[in-house]
């Protein structure tokens, strides 16, 4: 054996004896047998158990299942909880708010695509039926499109029409209605003077002549929300057309977007969701029109003007759910007034409130079914926020959204199995 052999073992057996001594050290002497013992505090691992306390000493403080700091320990579980809650909270509320700015700054964007989803549920069935009959996809959608808006523009057009050749009568009978109310307030219980009376007209011109300011602003602002309103037009009437054609193949798109996992449920809420909503539209529109019969007979019998855009009013109101039909409905009971005195304005607003409450009672349940079945209360709150996010055309799509939200949420918490592998979408004909 070589003199580097014999000299590399002895280095070996060193080392192994140093390594033994090491681990020796580790140990402490005074450890019973069978008993762990303590890491020094040089060594990684796990200690044994701490002695018995000293007296005097504090006890330690139980760790909860919860924690994984002796300092939150300390804190009582109750406000560790509400302490979880708040910053969850907080987040998913600065979370909404920032989705809410983003919303209102695109609104004229967002609020017509909302419009064109609605049109589109109504106008589904119509496509659907041009598509049994082997009509070409572009072809069906473009007759149905034209046909609903030649509908629209020729109802509107017969209201102006309609309102235009009425304007002057009622001008007149207005006019003579002012007249009986100024000779009630001097007769009246009231007995006022004509000097008080022209006082308060010489106050209502100096109030008009000071806020004319105010009035050019509005004209000018009025002039810009004609442009948003023609811009928003144009988006809806392109978008619906789109929705119409192509809504299959953007759904399906959108849901590839996602996980494997998730696209099967996914899927089935948003197909659930947009039966919900093709469901509330054509059932408004029922609703609406039935409205619209009811008071216009009313209309009719008593010869009250402008019976016919009237009750096209009340048909456009009752799109805004509580709210629209009540406000369209004291328009007609106004008209009333001015035309036919305080007895026939008391008929006509009985024939309001009986309608209503046909419509409230009997139409909603029986025609909206549980499909789409919301509390009054989100309907308020859901037209309240609308209004004040935006406008009239946010109560419209108010009630419709929570909707839709509303059946995509218990879809979404469902536990059911899925009909179809994970991997596989299943998009129906009419989806959006």
């Amino acid at each position: 054996m070589s003199r580097f052999e014999r000299m590399r073992r002895r280095l070996r057996r060193a080392y192994e004896s140093g390594r033994q001594s090491a681990r020796a050290d580790r140990i402490d002497p005074d450890d019973a047998p069978g008993e762990p013992a303590v890491a020094s505090p040089s060594t990684p691992g796990p200690a044994a158990p701490a002695s018995a306390p000293t007296v005097g000493a504090a006890p330690p403080a139980a760790l909860h299942n919860s924690t994984t700091s002796r300092d939150d320990a300390d804190v009582p579980h109750a406000l560790r909880i509400a302490a979880a809650w708040s910053w969850r909270l907080i987040v998913i509320g600065l979370v909404a708010w920032a989705l809410l700015k983003i919303v209102g700054t695109i609104r004229i964007v967002i609020i017509p695509l909302a419009i064109a989803l609605l049109l589109s549920a109504l106008l589904a069935p119509a496509v659907g039926w041009l598509l049994k009959a082997r009509f070409p996809r572009s072809l069906a959608t473009g007759v149905v499109l034209v046909g609903g808006l030649a509908a629209v523009v020729g109802t509107l057009t017969l209201v102006v029409n309609e309102f235009i050749a009425g304007v002057p009568e009622l001008s007149d009978k207005s006019s003579q209605g002012v007249r009986q109310i100024q000779s009630w307030l001097k007769t009246g219980p009231l007995h006022v003077s004509d000097r008080q009376i022209n006082h308060y007209i010489d106050e209502a011109q100096k109030w008009i002549s000071g806020n004319s300011k105010t009035f050019t602003t509005s004209a000018l602002s009025t002039a810009a929300t004609l442009a948003e309103v023609l811009t928003g037009t144009i988006l809806v009437l392109f978008a619906t057309f789109f929705f119409l054609r192509d809504g299959n193949k953007i759904w399906r798109f959108l849901v590839r977007l996602l996980p494997v996992a998730a696209r099967w449920k996914v899927d089935d809420a948003g197909r659930a969701s947009w039966a919900t909503l093709g469901a509330y539209v054509r059932a408004t529109v029922l609703v609406a029109f039935i409205d619209a019969v009811g008071i216009g007979i009313f209309l009719v019998i008593f010869n009250i003007p402008f019976a016919f855009p009237l009750a096209a009013l009340v048909f456009l109101g009752a799109f805004i759910p509580i709210v629209g039909a009540a406000l369209s409905g004291g328009v007609a009971v106004l008209v009333a007034l001015v035309d036919s005195g305080p007895v026939t304005a008391l008929i006509i607003l009985g024939a309001v409130i009986g309608v209503q409450q046909l419509e409230g009672h009997v139409l909603q349940p029986l025609i909206m079914g549980r499909a789409v079945a919301i509390h009054p209360l989100a309907v308020i709150i859901g037209i309240a926020a609308g209004v004040v996010l935006a406008g009239i055309a946010g109560a419209l799509v108010a009630v419709p959204l929570i909707a839709v939200l509303n059946t995509a949420i218990r879809r979404l918490a469902a536990r059911t199995v899925p009909d179809t592998p994970p991997d596989a979408v299943v998009v129906a004909s009419q989806a959006p």
